[in-house]
């Protein structure tokens, strides 16, 4: 069976505690962001070195694989990090879409080496931390405009990105504690 495309408007994230994996995201100091999206990277080479075979089995039909969520979270650092820099750079820019589900298969993430995403996480994690370390003052409130038209700032897009990532090790980790050792 293949994934189920999320289609749900994430921003409440922004506003109120996650019910599934508690982060609550306007609680996040600004000027921690670029600690706790290096601490994230850290978790999920933790993730990482476990079992391939683990990693690469699905425990719901309709979900991803730890691996597959590792190449999603290195994307969305990627991305992320693209979108802070269009901020910081140009006057409220828009973002191009980006379709996740889309990406998930034609990059083939159930068939990447989990070595390899685990290096590229690393540095797209520590790539987005040191860009949000060099942000100061009114940069934080710099906006910009998903395709969908939501708008964020780059604080609340800082936040918006770490509850995504802590969100997966929350989805990871629950899916291989019920695959056993």
């Amino acid at each position: 069976m293949a994934t189920v495309p999320d289609s749900k408007d994430w921003t409440w994230v922004l506003e109120r505690r996650c019910p599934e994996c508690g982060f609550v995201s306007s609680e996040v100091p600004r000027d921690q962001i670029a600690a706790l999206v290096r601490a994230n990277a850290q978790a999920w080479m933790g993730i990482l070195a476990d079992d391939p075979e683990r990693l690469c089995r699905r425990v719901h039909d309709d979900r991803w694989s730890a691996l597959e969520y590792a190449c999603h979270v290195r994307d969305v650092l990627r991305i992320v990090d693209e979108r802070l820099n269009l901020m910081l750079t140009l006057d409220d820019p828009t973002y191009q879409n980006w379709h996740q589900d889309r990406t998930a298969v034609e990059d083939h993430y159930d068939d990447q080496d989990p070595d390899t995403v685990g290096a590229e996480l690393s540095e797209a994690a520590a790539t987005l931390a040191g860009d949000f370390d060099r942000v100061k003052g009114a940069a934080w409130e710099r906006r910009g405009t998903r395709s969908d038209g939501s708008r964020f700032t780059v604080q609340t897009l800082g936040r918006y990105a770490l509850h995504d990532v802590v969100h997966h090790v929350y989805d990871v980790t629950g899916d291989l504690a019920a695959l056993g050792s």
